[in-house]
C-alpha cells in the first residue's frame, strides 16, 4: 500500500505534494528538515490531505497528476472535496 500526500507549511505558505509507502516516517523526515526540498518550512508542516494507492506505481502517476496542474487552486480543491466527503 502506497499514499499521495499534501503538506502545507504556515511557515512558507506553500504546499508539498509527495508519496511513500510510510507515511508516518516521511511526515518526521519533512519536519526535521531532512528533505532538501521541504527543508525551508519545517517543522511546520501539517499534513492536509492523504490518498491510500494500490502500489508504487499508481502512488507516482497520482502525484505526478497532482503536480502536472501546477495549480494551487487544484490542490486546495483536492483538500476541500476530501473533507466535505468526510463529513
Amino acid at each position: 500500500m502506497y499514499f499521495v500526500y499534501i503538506l502545507y507549511s504556515s511557515k512558507t505558505k506553500k504546499y508539498y505534494i509527495g508519496s511513500t509507502d510510510d507515511p508516518k516516517a516521511r511526515f518526521k523526515h519533512h519536519n526535521y528538515g531532512a528533505t532538501p526540498s521541504t527543508k525551508s518550512g519545517a517543522p511546520d508542516w501539517e499534513i492536509f490531505y492523504q490518498e491510500i494507492l494500490p502500489d508504487r506505481t499508481a502512488a507516482l502517476k497520482r502525484e505526478s497528476e497532482i503536480k502536472r496542474k501546477k495549480s494551487r487552486k487544484y490542490i486546495e480543491w483536492i483538500i476541500s472535496s476530501s473533507k466535505s466527503s468526510v463529513g
